[in-house]
C-alpha cells in the first residue's frame, strides 16, 4: 500500500489522499480479508519516523501533515521527484536539506546542458527549477535512468555524448505551475509530488508570522521550544541506534561481564530518561504558549482564506496569478497600517478588517470590471460560510442550488 501511496497518491491534494488510503484502500483490504495490524497502515509513519520528521522541520519544512507526507515521498521514491511547487515551499526545504552545494539551473539558461554534465560527472545535487509542461527530450535518458555500466561506473547518453554519472548524483525538478498537465511519459519517468500549500498549513505559517510581529518574545520562545523538541527526537533516535549497534557487536559469551557495554547502557538509559523528562516539561510549556497564541488564530485564518480565494481567480481568467510572496507583502503592510490597541480582542478585529480591505483593494485594482463582482461575491459567501458576517445564514444546499440550478 505504501508503494501505491508513493507512486500514485503524491500528485493529489490532502482530501483525495486521505480518501484513497484511509477509506478506499483500507476498506478494500478488509473486504478481501487481507490480514494487517491495526494502526500500522498510515503511510506517513511507515515511510518515515518522528526523528526524520523532526530533522525535516529543522531544515525548513512546514509542519502540516501534507508537507510531511511529501517529504517522506521525496526521500523514499526511486524515481527523480518533480515538485509542483508554485509557493516555493518545497524548494525552500530542499535547499535546507541539501545545503549550499546544490546546483540550481533553469532550462532557459544558456549552456544549461553543460551544467547538467558538470553535476553528473562530479556527483552533485542538481535542481532544475521552473520547468514547464514539456521537458526537453534531451533529458529523457537521464529521467528514465537509462544507465549503462562500463567498468565500475555507470554512464548515460545525453544527446550524442556518453557522460559518466557518479553514485552521489541527485536530481530534483520543480515547476511553479499550479495545475500542470504532463505527458504520460513524464509521469512514468518522475514521481510527481504536489507541494501546493494547504489552507491549514498556510494558516499555521501566518499565525507564526503574526505572533512574531505582535508578540516577538512569545514567538521566539515558541520557536526555541520546537527546535529543542525536534532535537530531543533526533537524539533519542541516535541513542537507540547506538544501543542496538553496541548490542549487535558485543560478544555473546562475555556480554554479562563487558564493563564498557554495561556502562554504555547505563549512560544511554540515564540520558534517555533525562530527555524524556525535559520533553514533558517542554510540551507543557508549549501548550501554555499555544493557548496564548490562539487569540491571533482568527487573523491567520482570515489571511489563509483570502489567499485561497485569490488563487481560484485563475479559473475566471488565466492571467490572474498571485504569488504567496506578493500576498504576504500586502498582508504585513495591512498589519503595520493598523492602529495600535491595547485591547487584544479589539486589536484582532481591527487587524482582520484592515487585512480584508487591503487585500481586496490590491486584487480589485488588477481585475476587469466584470470580474470584480465575482471576487466580491466569492469573498462575501466565504465570510458567510465561516460565520464572520453577523446575522447571515449560510446553507450549503441553497448555495449549490444557486450555482447549479437549471
Amino acid at each position: 500500500m505504501n508503494c501505491k501511496f508513493t507512486i500514485h497518491v503524491a500528485k493529489f491534494n490532502a482530501t483525495f489522499r486521505k480518501d484513497l488510503w484511509a477509506t478506499q484502500w483500507i476498506d478494500d483490504i478488509v473486504a478481501k480479508a487481507i490480514p494487517f495490524s491495526q494502526g500500522v497502515l498510515d503511510p506517513l509513519y511507515v515511510l518515515s519516523t518522528e526523528a526524520s520528521q523532526a530533522v525535516w522541520k529543522t531544515q525548513g519544512l512546514p509542519a502540516d501533515r501534507v508537507s510531511l507526507e511529501n517529504a517522506a515521498i521525496v526521500t523514499s521514491c526511486s524515481r527523480y521527484p518533480l515538485l509542483i511547487d508554485p509557493q516555493l515551499q518545497g524548494i525552500k526545504w530542499i535547499k535546507g536539506k541539501e545545503g549550499s552545494e546544490m546546483l540550481n539551473i533553469t532550462l532557459s539558461q544558456d549552456k544549461w546542458m553543460k551544467r547538467v554534465e558538470h553535476a553528473l560527472i562530479n556527483g552533485m545535487v542538481l535542481m532544475i527549477e521552473s520547468i514547464g509542461e514539456n521537458i526537453d527530450p534531451l533529458l529523457d535518458p537521464l529521467l528514465s535512468k537509462q544507465f549503462v555500466k562500463k567498468g565500475k561506473n555507470f554512464q548515460v547518453k545525453i544527446g550524442s555524448e556518453e557522460i559518466e554519472i557518479m553514485p552521489s548524483f541527485k536530481l530534483y525538478l520543480q515547476t511553479k505551475l499550479i495545475n500542470p498537465h504532463y505527458k504520460p511519459e513524464t509521469a512514468a519517468q518522475c514521481t510527481i509530488i504536489n507541494f501546493i500549500v494547504t489552507e491549514s498549513g498556510l494558516e499555521d505559517q501566518l499565525l507564526a508570522s503574526v505572533v512574531r510581529v505582535e508578540k516577538p518574545d512569545l514567538e521566539a520562545t515558541k520557536e526555541e521550544l520546537v527546535n529543542k523538541q525536534n532535537q530531543f527526537l533526533v537524539t533519542l533516535d541516535q541513542l537507540e541506534s547506538d544501543l542496538l549497534k553496541n548490542l549487535a557487536e558485543a560478544n555473546p559469551d562475555t556480554i554479562l561481564t563487558n564493563i564498557t557495554l554495561i556502562e554504555s547502557l547505563e549512560t544511554t538509559k540515564a540520558t534517555s530518561t533525562e530527555i524524556q523528562r525535559q520533553q514533558l516539561e517542554a510540551k507543557e510549556t508549549e501548550k501554555n504558549i499555544n493557548n496564548m497564541r490562539e487569540i491571533f488564530r482568527r487573523v491567520a485564518a482570515e489571511g489563509a482564506t483570502l489567499y485561497f480565494l485569490l488563487i481560484q481567480l485563475c479559473v475566471v481568467d488565466h492571467m490572474y496569478q498571485y504569488s504567496l510572496e506578493s500576498f504576504q507583502f500586502f498582508f504585513f503592510n495591512a498589519i503595520e497600517s493598523t492602529e495600535a490597541n491595547e485591547d487584544e480582542e479589539k486589536r484582532v478585529l481591527d487587524l482582520r478588517f484592515q487585512i480584508r480591505m487591503t487585500i481586496y483593494r490590491w486584487v480589485s485594482r488588477g481585475l476587469f470590471v466584470r470580474h470584480k463582482q465575482i471576487f466580491l461575491t466569492q469573498l462575501t459567501f466565504r465570510l458567510m460560510q465561516l460565520g464572520i458576517i453577523e446575522g447571515s445564514e449560510y446553507d450549503a444546499q441553497k448555495m449549490n442550488f444557486l450555482i447549479f440550478c437549471p
